[in-house]
């Protein structure tokens, strides 16, 4: 099955493989025919239990992109596959790019995470790094995204074992995050001067919408007729959000899930607006409308359409809620941008634009009693143990309020005056005493025994 020849004072280990669909010869060069006998038995045993992978030398980089042409391609989301090519090209091919996949071990793993602790943090879109080197949240990323690729190279019978099932998993603490509470956001709306931030945060704390959920909106999606309104039905439809997306990813992924793409007036750019489906299904939902925020947006509509009659020609009717005043996209970056200022103009804490989402999930739990499942269908959650998950402490600090129902119910003077007075009943075992049986007990009673009832009747 192999054999061994000798060849410029090395010895070779010859055997033969079927690659695609074809025999193909094999050599592996050692410095010693011990080497060598060692590696044919282990070639011709791998062979009998099917469980040979022939020497391989495709490095790292090499199989990542194999990795993303044959799987990322077909399974990711544009935002995904945007996000994960820049994991690799940032934190992957720099630091083990160049090594071979083959001679990569669990050793080799825990060495890239080490690396990995002390490389800077890049900066990713309008997103900036809040830390100088890689943070907790990018190790768990791309501990996920390696031990998925390293899965599919044990599958594709690349490597016999994934080196990331072997190391220890990147810790990584859930930090609540920080949130204003409804007397915050009221005081912020009140100082907001700025039409965009305004709508923007109302939809946010009002429908729990995400921000590039609340940019793709367009006025079809908005339903709040004077009748709807009065009936208390007025909502809107969640089926698009807004994204910059490069276009090598949208040229890659042929498109796919963009609903439209927003022309450009730079010649040389290299990433475009979009709308696209959102991150999952159940991010498309419908999600009713306080009347006070339907009239907000009625006043909005009118004036959009004041500019619009105003700029004639030099409006650009995308049909959007939320747009600039010449109609163009609003880019999640300057309702951030807004937003920071007015947390500075205001003295308020610190908070992401995003936070208020979370404070939407946080008030409408606390007004419904912990109902997860209405809130989940507000939020876009793909399970509702995420909406517990995330939101435990909520539901923890309401049912503190069980226990004084319980008190005011049940334990206090006013439902049963004479409870406080009732003790535990006395044991049925502790009536009438024998002294004479008691006192037969203590004469063969042990020593240790005696000292012991002894320290009792002192106390």
């Amino acid at each position: 099955m192999a054999s061994i020849i000798e060849r410029n004072k090395k010895y070779s280990v010859v055997y033969y493989v079927m690659a695609d669909g074809k025999r193909k010869q094999m050599w592996e060069s050692f410095p010693t025919l011990k080497e060598a006998k060692a590696r044919k038995a282990a070639v011709e045993n791998e062979i009998n239990d099917g469980t040979f992978i022939p020497p391989n030398k495709q490095t790292i980089r090499e199989f990542l992109q194999d990795y993303v042409k044959l799987y990322g391609e077909e399974k990711w989301s544009l935002s995904t596959y945007s996000t994960n090519i820049a994991f690799f090209d940032n934190y992957v091919n720099p630091l083990i790019g160049d090594e071979s996949i083959q001679t990569f071990t669990a050793k080799s793993a825990d060495m890239y995470f080490k690396r990995l602790k002390k490389t800077p943090a890049t900066e990713t879109g309008c997103h900036k790094p809040r830390t100088e080197f890689v943070g907790p949240s990018i190790l768990q990323t791309g501990y996920k995204l390696l031990r998925c690729a390293f899965g599919k190279a044990v599958k594709w019978e690349i490597i016999k074992r994934n080196p990331f099932e072997l190391v220890d998993k990147p810790k990584y603490n859930y930090k609540r995050r920080e949130i204003w509470d409804a007397e915050t956001i009221r005081m912020a709306l009140d100082e907001c001067r700025d039409s965009k931030l305004y709508v923007a945060m109302n939809i946010s704390f009002a429908c729990s919408l995400r921000i590039g959920e609340i940019l793709g909106l367009t006025w079809d999606n908005i339903h709040i007729s004077d009748q709807g309104i009065a009936d208390d039905n007025a909502n809107l439809f969640v089926e698009k959000e807004l994204q910059r997306a490069s276009l090598q990813a949208i040229k890659i992924l042929d498109e796919k899930d963009i609903k439209y793409m927003f022309p450009t007036f730079k010649p040389n750019a290299t990433t475009r607006l979009v709308l696209k489906t959102p991150k999952t299904e159940s991010s498309v939902r419908k999600v009713w409308i306080p009347k006070t925020l339907a009239y907000i947006l009625l006043e909005y509509r009118k004036t959009q359409e004041s500019m619009r009659e105003m700029l004639g020609d030099e409006y650009y009717d995308h049909n959007l809620v939320v747009a600039l005043p010449n109609g163009r996209p609003c880019e999640e970056r300057v309702i951030i941008e807004a937003f920071h200022d007015l947390r500075e103009k205001c003295g308020l804490p610190y908070v992401a634009f995003h936070s208020l989402r979370h404070s939407s999930t946080t008030y409408k739990l606390k007004l419904n009693k912990g109902d997860i499942k209405a809130t989940q269908g507000d939020t876009g959650h793909a399970q509702a143990d995420m909406v517990t998950r995330v939101y435990a402490h909520i539901l923890d600090e309401d049912r503190k309020v069980n226990a004084v129902k319980m008190e005011q119910a049940f334990y206090s003077p006013q439902a049963n005056p004479d409870l406080r007075s009732v003790r535990p009943p006395a044991d049925a075992s502790s009536g009438d005493l024998d002294v004479e049986a008691f006192i037969a007990k203590l004469r063969n009673a042990s020593p240790e025994k005696l000292a012991v009832l002894a320290e009792l009747f002192k106390g």
